[in-house]
């Protein structure tokens, strides 16, 4: 017998969220708060205290990133032998196009506060719950954004008991599936802008992905000075643009 219902949660949280609740949902580099539309965002941007230069990012499935985002052909294959080949988590920042039928969905007021500087950040293959929701969000054209599930500048949680009891209590619905994936690495999800080869974030399975991209494409991303020197994976202040 099954220890969680990986499609039967994913069916309950997207009709939350299509009915304008908000979620939080556990993704293998952490949990997060997420809405599909203007008003859900908005309460948990208020909760998370979140500044006013900080966007929300996407959770899609690889074929609404490659419908989204309008990369380079070199780079959407970096992008498909980081998530297919190698299996790995990771957040896509890119041009992107707005009228893809997501963002028609999703409303312009939102679709600036999740975008910047032309680009739009997208994570992708972040475990088999994301797997389930991102697809149904594809099929039935339901927008999936939002944060990570914690207080800004306070750090990604990894267990629900450790997110703070002011985001628990704006949740209409929390699916917890303990401890995640990626809690070694004590940072949340790796985050590369592929328009400009830009590391906006140091994150999980950094060093997987900057050995994927030094063999097979002949990149030379920069060094993890380490979780100690650099707690958030956050390296300049394009970042603050970013999704943390």
């Amino acid at each position: 017998m099954p220890s969680i219902d990986i499609a039967g949660d994913a069916r309950r949280t997207l009709d939350i969220i299509k009915n304008g609740g908000v979620a939080i949902v556990p993704n293998d580099t952490g949990y997060a708060c997420c809405g599909g539309s203007m008003d859900p965002l908005q309460k948990i941007y208020a909760t998370k205290q979140r500044g006013g230069h900080k966007r929300n990012a996407m959770a899609a499935d690889l074929e609404t990133q490659r419908e989204l985002q309008t990369l380079s052909p070199r780079a959407q294959a970096m992008v498909e032998a980081l998530v297919v080949d190698h299996d790995l988590p990771l957040g896509v920042i890119g041009s992107f196009r707005p009228d893809h039928p997501l963002l028609r969905q999703l409303g312009d007021e939102a679709v600036r506060a999740s975008s910047a500087v032309g680009t739009i950040g997208v994570l992708l293959n972040a475990g088999p719950f994301h797997k389930a929701l991102t697809r149904l969000s594809r099929e039935e054209v339901v927008p999936l954004f939002g944060s990570s599930a914690n207080l800004t500048g306070t750090g990604t949680r990894f267990r629900v008991e450790d997110i703070q009891p002011e985001l628990r209590a704006i949740a209409d619905i929390t699916i917890d599936y303990g401890l995640r994936r990626y809690h070694v690495y004590r940072r949340a999800g790796t985050l590369i802008n592929f328009d400009t080869l830009q590391v906006i974030r140091m994150g999980a399975c950094y060093e997987l992905i900057s050995g994927v991209l030094k063999r097979w494409f002949d990149v030379d991303l920069p060094e993890d000075p380490g979780v100690e020197t650099l707690p958030s994976g956050h390296l300049n202040e394009f970042a603050l643009q970013g999704v943390q």
